[in-house]
């Protein structure tokens, strides 16, 4: 059976995206896209039902439950006031604007955070080609060593060139974007945010982004609860 826990109290954000939320995403730790929108719920202080499946029963539940749902059978799929919501992007941006915030202010900065999560985008979809293939042995040292590699490399000079980055940690500056949770997302699950940023050490730029989101009050608070799964 899938688990099911309730978390946080109904909050003003709460109000502000119409009720609370339940997400059906897999039982994989604190990773994947589904965390993404956990994080920003988390960050922004959201109640939420957090439904979890795990790779075992999920078969199961994709045909009787999830097709239901999402025609696509993909997940996360998120439930509010009878609406379903799918495809996690898609579903960051709309809790970005009904919050009225992580969506940036002009159309620079909501162009530049659509842009860096677009490359994320990319880079996750190698990730993920790599991290579960069946010679995973051979395919995961060569993603760190090639694709992994270039993104880093492609990011740093991203947010190093650019005004807008350059005038505060996040990728518009001082304000958080759900981009600055997409990237914060895939270098945490390609294990690069643990070890002492020993995998950022030649990307300082990318390095204080992290910084400033895991030194945020409500994500750290989530990263020393009994939530954070690893």
């Amino acid at each position: 059976m899938p688990s099911s826990k309730q978390v946080g109290q109904e909050s003003a954000a709460n109000k502000k995206i119409g009720g609370v939320p339940t997400i059906h995403y897999f039982d994989f730790q604190s990773r994947g896209r589904g965390q993404v929108v956990r994080l920003l719920w988390e960050d922004a202080g959201i109640a939420y039902t957090d439904v979890r499946y795990s790779f075992d029963e999920y078969p199961q539940y994709k045909k009787s439950k999830i097709e239901d749902m999402n025609p696509t059978a993909t997940i996360p799929v998120v439930e509010l006031n009878g609406k379903i919501l799918t495809q996690s992007y898609a579903i960051l941006r709309r809790f970005a604007r009904q919050l009225g915030a992580y969506d940036g202010e002009t159309e620079d900065e909501k162009y530049w955070a659509d842009a860096m999560c677009d490359i994320v985008l990319d880079w996750r979809t190698l990730f993920i080609q790599a991290f579960f293939s069946p010679d995973k042995d051979k395919t995961y040292p060569a993603h760190q060593k090639g694709d992994q590699a270039n993104f880093l490399k492609a990011m740093q000079q991203h947010l190093t060139s650019s005004d807008l980055s350059n005038s505060g940690p996040f990728i518009i500056g001082n304000k958080i974007t759900y981009a600055d949770l997409v990237l914060y997302q895939i270098c945490h699950d390609e294990n690069l945010t643990q070890n002492g940023r020993a995998g950022l050490k030649d990307y300082p730029r990318l390095a204080k982004l992290i910084d400033a989101v895991e030194g945020r009050e409500n994500i750290k608070k989530f990263l020393q609860s009994d939530r954070y799964l690893g």
